[in-house]
């Protein structure tokens, strides 16, 4: 028996940091995917799980389920109460996997008894989503593993429960769990994000572009911590972000090029002002500008280094983009914002 299921991955269009001090967000499900695979074993009572290009994996007794998922919220409880940095949450590259389905499995499954529903086999990833450049391959993974257990147990939760349950999952990630990345990963589509709470948007993203700048110094969790240190009890500061995200959901559903490129222009100068985008991005943002675009960072950014992971760019000239960044870019991947019209599911069972 084999299954598998697939997770898109995210662009935040606006809102990353200010989502945090309860301003609005605008993040659109992307058409490039995380998949996970469970391959049934006949003997056996482990699992034996491997990352595509991160790790050739290990064997984890299912019985020990349990006791790893109680060692990482341990783990995280040391981060809240300032013992531990976020970046040390997690110890080995499997780690989200597998607490997610401890968390599956200690849900659907809570006394010892149950353990034997879990079934051996192996867990195999692959993924189109670069890790730790903004794209939410975190959300992916955890969104791909908690619907292909659900499928396994058949113990379907409703999309809300889905959408809470990567939120928890994912804190060990980041320090906190991402409404922005839950929504996309769960939902699909455009969705707006009001009081961490997200409701569908039908827009057109049709002049919406990514590009990838290169693999950030600084971690998500990192970003977040050092800008709250700073900025975190600016409310004029955050209030602002809230207003760029209200013009660009404005401008889209009108399809008002000049407020989505002004939209754009403000968010991205908030956040050059946060300290999240390096030079080098500061520079590519620029020189969009001057070919007539509008480019801002999507994500974390970074506040070391060079790269500052993904960028989201509006422009109404393609072939002027193409020329630029072909000819002063010819490095960095990017490509057609491609929207997945629906979240984590599955997409091959097979017995």
């Amino acid at each position: 028996m084999n299954i598998t299921a697939q997770s898109p991955g995210k662009i935040i269009l606006s809102g990353e940091h200010a989502v945090v001090y309860g301003q609005p967000a605008i993040v659109a499900a992307v058409a490039r995917y995380t998949t996970v695979q469970f391959h049934l074993l006949s003997r056996g009572n482990s699992l034996r799980t491997a990352l595509a290009g991160i790790a050739t994996g290990r064997r984890t007794p299912l019985s020990a389920l349990q006791s790893l998922r109680d060692k990482l919220d341990a783990r995280f409880e040391a981060f809240a109460k300032g013992d531990l940095a976020v970046k040390n949450i997690l110890q080995r590259p499997d780690d989200l996997m597998l607490y997610t389905l401890a968390q599956i499995a200690g849900h659907f499954l809570p006394t010892r008894d149950g353990e034997g529903r879990l079934r051996a086999g192996q867990l195999h990833t692959r993924s189109d989503l670069p890790l730790g450049a903004g794209m939410g391959s975190s959300a992916a993974i955890i969104a791909a593993t908690m619907v292909l257990y659900e499928h396994l147990l058949n113990q379907p939760q409703s999309l809300a429960e889905r959408f809470a349950r990567i939120r928890f999952c994912e804190r060990l990630q980041h320090g906190k769990g991402s409404a922005i990345d839950a929504a996309a990963v769960t939902y699909g589509g455009v969705q707006l994000l009001a009081n961490q709470e997200p409701q569908p948007l039908d827009v057109s993203l049709k002049d919406c572009y990514w590009l990838l700048t290169g693999i950030p110094q600084s971690s998500t969790g990192e970003c977040v911590a050092a800008v709250r240190e700073q900025f975190g009890k600016d409310e004029a500061l955050w209030q602002a972000f809230g207003a760029c995200s209200a013009a660009l959901q404005t401008g889209l559903q009108h399809q008002d090029t000049q407020a989505i490129t002004a939209a754009i222009d403000d968010n991205q100068s908030l956040l050059h002002r946060i300290g999240i985008v390096p030079p080098t991005s500061q520079a590519i943002i620029a020189a969009i500008k001057n070919s007539g675009g509008a480019a801002k960072i999507s994500g974390a950014g970074s506040i070391r280094g060079n790269a500052g992971g993904m960028l989201l760019i509006y422009h109404q000239d393609e072939a002027a983009l193409r020329t630029l960044l072909e000819k002063d870019y010819p490095q960095l991947s990017w490509g057609r914002l491609q929207v997945a019209v629906e979240g984590a599911a599955i997409v091959s069972p097979h017995s």
